[in-house]
């Protein structure tokens, strides 16, 4: 049995703790997570829960196992629909080639230079603040990156010597890229999506601490970020708390797909 790697187990542990912790917070969380208690307010880790308290006195701990769900929800579906549509397009670009190619990856490069916050800006403006936001501004940065990612694997696989064969036999590009093609590379897509979710969860902290994400009272760590600026001194749990959540859980993802990467590239595992 082949050993599997220290990256893929840490970050397996991590992330699944991570979904674990927002899964319970669907059922249970020691305190509501909305709930205020002003006798409680500013109060250190073991003075009121095991975090401590906010500066309205809700439970920190509960509003971070609440926060995990909707960084995830947001992170994974705006992942899933940059993914989606970014490796439709890599794909599709590597099947036609020529002109099709060339103008594909150009608008591809167009999308990639305008980061999630500025776009969630332009459609904070147009849409309002909220999570829909926040899905759409990441979901589009995401585009170009699995774009570039699945072309330039489909190219790989488009030179083999099957895929030759397949031609051949009178295959089309569709038929090549859904029988041949996208199998092929689906090692490299899930790696991706792992990684790209962890970006996407670092995002949407950013965007909650602007105020572009979701709105209140819906848990949110970058939020939390945000609320605990003014109490830094007097209340460092504050921002230590959802700081180190969002770096686990960043870290977790990060080191899922790079353990993936390793197990399923065989130059990766010969060199180790």
């Amino acid at each position: 049995m082949k050993k599997l790697p220290f990256s893929l187990i840490a970050g397996g542990l991590i992330t699944g703790a991570l979904l674990v912790a927002a899964l319970l917070s669907r059922v249970w969380t020691p305190v509501d997570p909305t709930a205020m208690n002003i006798l409680n307010r500013l109060k250190a880790p073991g003075e009121a829960g095991l975090l401590g308290a906010d500066q309205i006195g809700r439970d920190v701990l509960s509003i971070i196992m609440a926060g995990a769900w909707t960084s995830l929800g947001i992170a994974v579906t705006a992942t899933l629909l940059g993914g989606a549509i970014g490796t439709l397009v890599g794909v599709s670009a590597a099947a036609k080639g020529g002109a099709f190619e060339r103008g594909t990856m150009a608008i591809n490069g167009v999308l990639f230079s305008f980061p999630p916050i500025l776009s969630a800006i332009l459609l904070g403006a147009l849409m309002g603040p909220g999570a829909l936001t926040s899905i759409t501004a990441i979901g589009v940065f995401m585009i170009p990156v699995f774009a570039r990612v699945t072309r330039g694997a489909a190219l790989q696989i488009w030179s083999r010597d099957f895929v030759q064969a397949a031609r051949m036999a009178g295959k089309g590009p569709a038929l090549i890229t859904l029988q041949h093609v996208i199998p092929n590379i689906s090692a490299q897509i899930i790696v991706q999506l792992a990684i790209q979710t962890g970006l996407g969860i670092l995002s949407e902290a950013g965007l909650s601490f602007l105020g572009l994400g979701v709105a209140p009272p819906t848990p949110s760590w970058g939020r939390m970020l945000a609320d605990a600026q003014t109490f830094l001194s007097a209340a460092p749990h504050l921002v230590l708390a959802p700081g180190l959540a969002i770096a686990a859980a960043v870290l977790g993802l990060n080191l899922l797909g790079d353990g993936l990467r390793d197990l399923t590239d065989p130059r990766r595992r010969q060199a180790s």
